[in-house]
């Protein structure tokens, strides 16, 4: 179940979004190779705790690895990881003025530059495939609200006995409103990776 909280945005802000109120998850934990080993050693395997840890801290650096060769590592049914780089605009491959060629590294182009470095920065890129793409999640996902969201919405409609339940679970969602909140449409602000394949 991913619990969901309301967040609005600033009246003053200059965009359209002012004032609006998006949908937000509200996280419980961070799960490390070690909690992700213990909640996979408790699925009756065969394999021990510390066996699972020592094959995960070992995927995560081989991903790493081929990665950082230029590899696309595709994990079936969860994502494709590929290193991408955010890129200078350079206005020529070569600038004969400065005898100077376009580079293949990583920095900023000083003030009046045509050329120089490639790249700002390099970024790890997450994108959902298989059974984690939108599609499927929104086949799986169960959203509710938070029960301090559910207490606010009750405030605002006069309810002070609590929530009448309708539709602060919801199976399937997508953008749709739940429990009163207000739909996001296009700029939900939360971190949208894309699908794969």
């Amino acid at each position: 179940m991913i619990e969901l909280y309301l967040s609005k945005v600033t009246e003053t802000s200059e965009t359209e979004q002012a004032g609006k109120l998006y949908a937000r998850v509200s996280y419980k934990q961070t799960m490390g190779v070690q909690e992700m080993a213990h909640h996979m050693a408790e699925h009756n395997t065969m394999f021990s705790e510390g066996s699972i840890t020592g094959i995960l801290i070992d995927f995560v650096k081989c991903v790493r690895e081929m990665v950082l060769m230029g590899n696309t590592v595709k994990i079936d049914n969860l994502a494709i990881f590929k290193a991408t780089v955010e890129a200078n605009g350079l206005e020529t491959m070569y600038d004969a003025e400065q005898d100077k060629v376009a580079q293949a590294t990583i920095g900023i182009l000083k003030e009046g530059d045509k050329t120089g470095p490639a790249v700002k920065v390099v970024k790890l890129l997450a994108q959902s495939t298989g059974d984690f793409t939108r599609d499927e999640l929104k086949k799986d996902v169960k959203l509710s609200w938070t029960d301090k969201t559910k207490a606010e919405i009750a405030a605002a409609k006069g309810d002070n006995g609590g929530t009448t339940g309708n539709g602060s679970t919801q199976q399937g969602g997508g953008n749709t409103n739940t429990g009163g909140g207000s739909g996001t449409g296009g700029n939900s602000g939360g971190d949208d990776l894309g699908d794969g394949d």
